[in-house]
């Protein structure tokens, strides 16, 4: 199993990791996610995941990797999946 770091943008607190691992864990092949809130990194452990697929998954729940473009719409996404992830937590 092999381990892959993604640094985020958007990333504030448990609210948004707890979306982030719940989102990413539907992957299929990953076993583990870790966030490390204070440094916005995203660390997956999987055998074989389709490392795009995570990205785009990211994406879309709106936290694009550094880099990426970071659009009003993925900061409205983030803004939504923290509160969400704050009331499912």
């Amino acid at each position: 199993m092999k381990t892959i770091e993604i640094q985020i943008e958007n990333l504030k607190c448990g609210g948004c990791a707890a979306t982030i691992k719940k989102g990413l864990l539907e992957i299929e092949n990953i076993q583990e996610v870790a966030i490390d809130v204070e440094k916005s990194i995203v660390a997956i452990s999987s055998e074989n995941a389709d490392l795009e697929l995570v990205k785009t998954k990211l994406s879309k729940l709106g936290y694009p990797e550094v880099g990426d473009k970071n659009t009003v719409l993925h900061k409205a996404k983030s803004f939504v999946s923290c509160a969400v992830g704050k009331f499912e937590a």
